[in-house]
């Protein structure tokens, strides 16, 4: 019975991936592009569960994070003739040193301090842009689109034999990178650095006792946490072909929070069902109401409604099934 409980996750990862690789076959160019931005909130979310629903810190500046992964992406790019697959690492290196270094002189925060210091990152962050105008283009920002260095953008392009238009090949791209940041993430939280953080998370003091290094963990999940946000801003950057300071807008962050929360503080395999509410509950509120303003209170309500139903996220809703299957 142990033998299978830990065959499962394992299968349906590998029955995730095959859907994955096969998904495209069946919808629309519209819609693959739409699924490549599934995968990029989830990149974004493995990062900030790490943070908060493992190690415990409530970070509201995450938008930031992936501001600084896109532009890197994007001045790369433009200036520096990179490649766009070859900026994405490089994205991720450059935030997570920034988180790295934030989370240095956030460790005198927690709670609801800690909060509001990283939503001040994100609600300066356009401004921060703004200021460096021959650097990251100001409030023009800076376009991707035609750059030789954008896989796909203007012919298609040939991997493993199949033709790939820019859609298809975005949507390819998302979803391996968010694969590989799974099985990172999964090896991550099973492993000694994974108990370490949910120490943390449960009690600094008695996680101290046992020989926790605070600072060392709380400092690597921030930093850890804000790469993830940095790849996730680079692919978000290639997809879009398109950064400026509304690109990453301080709703962004706040948004990565309710997906979070919605697919299940510390647990990985409830973030797909978060990204995915993330990415098309605002398509869905605002097919059902045309009315001004009335997409954001369905939207609302929607969120308060499944927080009532399901107050642990969509993983509480597989552990209640998988307790009921048991009986």
């Amino acid at each position: 019975m142990s033998r299978s409980r830990a065959l499962a996750p394992v299968v349906a990862f590998v029955v995730l991936a095959v859907v994955v690789a096969v998904l495209p076959s069946f919808v629309s160019a519209f819609r693959a592009q739409q699924l490549a931005y599934v995968a990029i909130y989830l990149v974004a979310l493995l990062g900030l569960n790490i943070l908060t629903g493992y190690t415990g810190q409530i970070s509201l500046g995450h938008g930031a994070f992936m501001a600084i992964g896109g532009y890197t992406t994007a001045i790369l790019m433009t200036d520096h003739g990179v490649k766009d697959v070859w900026t994405i690492p490089l994205a991720g290196l450059v935030a997570g040193i920034v988180g790295f270094l934030f989370g240095i002189p956030a460790l005198r925060l927690s709670g609801l301090y800690l909060a509001l210091a990283t939503f001040a990152v994100a609600v300066s962050m356009p401004a921060v842009i703004k200021r460096f105008e021959g650097f990251t283009g100001g409030g023009g920002g800076i376009n991707l689109f035609g750059v030789p260095e954008l896989t796909a953008s203007l012919t298609p392009v040939t991997v493993l034999g199949r033709e790939l238009t820019f859609n298809d090949w975005i949507y390819y791209l998302c979803w391996t990178i968010a694969l590989v940041g799974y099985v990172v993430a999964w090896l991550l939280v099973r492993g000694r650095t994974g108990r370490a953080f949910r120490a943390v998370r449960d009690s600094e003091s008695a996680a101290q006792s046992a020989g926790v290094s605070l600072a060392s963990y709380k400092t690597l999940a921030f930093g850890v946490s804000a790469a993830y946000a940095g790849v996730a801003g680079s692919l978000f950057a290639i997809a879009t072909t398109f950064v400026n300071p509304d690109t990453f807008p301080v709703a962004l962050s706040i948004l990565l929070l309710v997906g979070v929360v919605v697919g299940g503080l510390g647990s990985l395999a409830g973030l797909i069902a978060g990204a995915v509410f993330i990415q098309f509950l605002p398509i869905w509120s605002q097919e059902v109401s045309k009315s001004p303003g009335a997409p954001a209170v369905v939207s609302g309500v929607v969120l308060i409604a499944l927080m009532f139903v399901l107050p642990m996220g969509f993983a509480g809703l597989v552990d209640r099934l998988r307790a009921l299957t048991k009986r």
